[in-house]
């Protein structure tokens, strides 16, 4: 009883070595992400810079998995699962101090050491549980994996957010440390109990050819792939980022089918290729590997949907961890009773009604409860597909002595569609985010209405009513009209040569759902600011030589009244000849004057008018740039009031990208369903004497 009990807790210590390392390796291709800004800005270098930190590890990390698999094939498990771990530690030590000496050389380099000590760890632990545990329980182990690895691979990012929320974004290097206890754990009590489990019989020599012809094509092939814009294809596939690395890949493809034929244990087994139930297999790993993907765009969705701010729909990746992780181990055991084609079928379908809820459901009723169902169905389809199904195929159809390279050769193609769905996927969310704009500005009020100004009704009527005495008009022309003055258009399509300010449009194309209203009023202001002085100085100037005109037509009735008044005294009952210059005022009697005093007190009168009207207009004036701040409060109010129209608007087009993603995730389940009915399922996996 004591060994049977010995040995059990043998086979836990061994599980939870290997597992262990699944979840730190697996967690890490995405814990960096939230940080890459914050280390980037540390170490001082450019964005396109910093996503290399990111980049040179899946890179590093797809090279190294098949060789990897070939080497613990060769030389046994343990050793090189200990040297992959003891080189995932050292990698992420170095990470860590790179921010003290070294800078972004140091941390790509150790980038690529963890990357490379990382390619091997998944293969080798689901290696060692589909081939030592009994057959009728292997599902069931690769099930462990599959939901260890699965949640691990979804909680990445959130993890991250997670270290620099308990340890500050000043310690960023904690986002790395974590691994090291983790990792000094595994190499010591994996040292001590792991058994060396290994092909005895493989004297033959390292295809060192091969490594280096497949290294060089994963690199090239997943580069090239990684920088290829499917919404600009034949541009993006012309540049020198995407066209130079798949002709390199061309080329060497048939150099490593060359070296693979004349090698003695070749990396990477052609025959997987030529095999229809392995190239099946292959196939469906990608498939499976191009809708895992879409996993990084649950956030967003679930901001977009919930009108969450930015950062905080990660917290909904929880739901589909959650799911994900109870469906693998789920179907690892239903695999051990129905064979794994059934159930990768199952997972496919679930991954489909998974999308299509949430493309004809949750995008146009959005709620808490539409946006959970939807996750919770498209976890299941993960944790259905991500790999138990497809580990286990592959191991049913491969000789177990190869079954470190045979599942490394399944993670290497699994890469292929992690490398392209992004590539695809955002391009639907960055073509609705642009149309953002447009429908934004569709909506928005077309014009800033004008508070109406001091006696401007007055003043119009008796300008208008000057202008019709032609001594007057000339002097009063280039006034403006003051009942056009009542509104300003806002046209921001650009026609009207106003551009938006700088940094504006980069504004409004990282709004979100909640800040969309806000940076819409802020873009309003800026564009007011740049319309405004033009039209203010403009009213500013016609009012201004309005009031030169009228105190010029008061300067030359003052003088006729004083020429009047002084021709008066002198000449009582003065004949009709006027002083040169002088108009006769309206109603007076062309012959003869018999009453002067009456024309001079109507001219002075109507001098005390034009004088009362110039200090209206100066009042106008002075009133015109407050007039149209209050114009601005107006109109920045009244697209407050309109702030759920907006964020509908903006919702609705955005999840307009995401229904595209969903519907091209539909489209590969439904691809995937048909590819896998050409797949013949085994009565029996491998056999219990070839497992021994």
């Amino acid at each position: 009883m004591s060994k049977e009990k010995d040995k059990k807790s043998g086979y836990v210590l061994i599980m939870i070595l290997y597992l262990a390392g699944i979840f730190m390796g697996a967690i890490d291709t995405g814990i960096v992400t939230p940080a890459r800004t914050i280390i980037q800005n540390e170490l001082g270098v450019s964005a396109s810079s910093g996503i290399w930190m990111i980049t040179i590890y899946t890179l590093s990390y797809a090279a190294s998995v098949p060789v990897m698999g070939k080497l613990a094939d060769k030389f046994g498990r343990k050793y090189v699962y200990i040297i992959c771990i003891t080189l995932f530690g050292l990698g992420s030590l170095f990470c860590g101090l790179s921010g003290l000496f070294g800078g972004f050389p140091v941390l790509i380099a150790a980038r690529v050491i963890q990357a490379i000590g990382g390619g091997g760890i998944v293969p080798i632990a689901t290696a060692e549980f589909g081939t030592t545990f009994p057959e009728d329980k292997r599902g069931l182990a690769l099930g462990l994996v599959g939901g260890v690895y699965g949640i691990a691979n979804v909680f990445g990012a959130s993890a991250g957010s997670a270290v620099l929320d308990i340890f500050g974004t000043e310690n960023w290097a904690f986002i790395f440390y974590i691994n090291i206890p983790i990792s000094l754990f595994i190499v010591i009590c994996g040292s001590l109990v792991l058994k060396n489990n290994r092909d005895m019989e493989n004297n033959k020599k390292i295809d060192f050819f091969g490594i280096t012809a497949l290294t060089v094509m994963v690199l090239s092939l997943l580069y090239g792939l990684k920088n290829i814009d499917f919404f600009n294809f034949t541009e993006s596939v012309a540049s020198a980022k995407v066209y130079p690395f798949l002709i390199v890949f061309a080329v060497f493809v048939p150099v490593f089918i060359f070296a693979e034929k004349k090698a003695e244990d070749p990396v990477l087994s052609l025959r997987y290729f030529t095999e229809r139930n392995i190239l099946i297999t292959l196939i469906l790993s990608t498939v499976s590997g191009f809708l895992m993907m879409g996993v990084i765009f649950v956030p967003q969705f679930a901001e977009n949907c919930l009108k969450l701010q930015s950062g905080s729909g990660g917290y909904l990746v929880i739901a589909l961890g959650l799911f994900a992780g109870v469906g693998a181990p789920v179907s690892g055991k239903l695999i051990d009773k129905y064979g794994p084609k059934i159930i990768l079928a199952f997972g496919f379908l679930c991954t489909a009604a998974g999308a299509l809820f949430m493309m004809f459901v949750t995008t146009k009723h959005p709620s808490i409860i539409t946006v959970l169902t939807g996750l919770a169905l498209a976890g299941l389809g993960m944790g259905f597909t991500m790999g138990t199904p497809v580990n286990y195929m592959m191991l049913a159809e491969t000789d177990p002595k190869q079954s470190n390279s045979s599942l490394a050769a399944l993670s290497l193609v699994r890469s292929v569609g992690t490398a392209i769905a992004p590539a695809i996927m955002v391009g639907f969310v960055a073509s609705a985010g642009m149309n953002v704009q447009s429908e934004i500005m569709a909506v928005l009020p077309e014009e800033i209405k004008v508070p109406e100004l001091p006696y401007a009704d007055e003043i119009e009527a008796s300008l208008n009513e000057m202008k019709e005495n032609p001594q007057f008009s000339e002097m009063l022309e280039g006034m403006p009209s003051f009942s056009s003055m009542k509104s300003v258009k806002m046209d921001m399509s650009g026609s009207s040569g106003i551009t938006l300010p700088e940094g504006t449009l980069e504004m409004l194309q990282s709004s979100d759902v909640t800040t969309i209203t806000d940076n819409m009023k802020t873009m309003s202001e800026k564009m007011f600011a740049q319309m405004t002085p033009g039209v203010i100085e403009k009213i500013t100037d016609g009012i201004n030589k309005g009031i030169e005109g009228i105190g010029t037509g008061i300067d030359s009735m003052k003088n006729a009244a004083e020429q009047m008044s002084a021709a008066s005294e002198k000449m009582p009952g003065m004949p009709a000849g006027m002083p040169e210059g002088v108009s006769i005022p309206e109603g007076m009697p062309a012959e003869g004057m018999p009453d002067m005093s009456a024309a001079i007190e109507k001219m002075n009168e109507k001098i005390a008018d034009m004088e009362a009207m110039k200090e209206h207009m100066t009042v106008l004036r002075d009133a015109v740039p407050e007039a149209f701040d209050t114009a601005l409060k107006n109109y920045t109010d009244e697209i407050e009031s309109n702030r759920s129209e907006y964020e509908s608007v903006f919702q609705k087009t955005l999840n307009k990208g995401f229904s595209d993603i969903y519907k091209l995730t539909v489209i590969t389940a439904a691809l995937a369903l048909i590819i896998l009915i050409f797949y013949k399922q085994k009565k029996t996996s491998v056999s219990s004497t070839d497992r021994k």
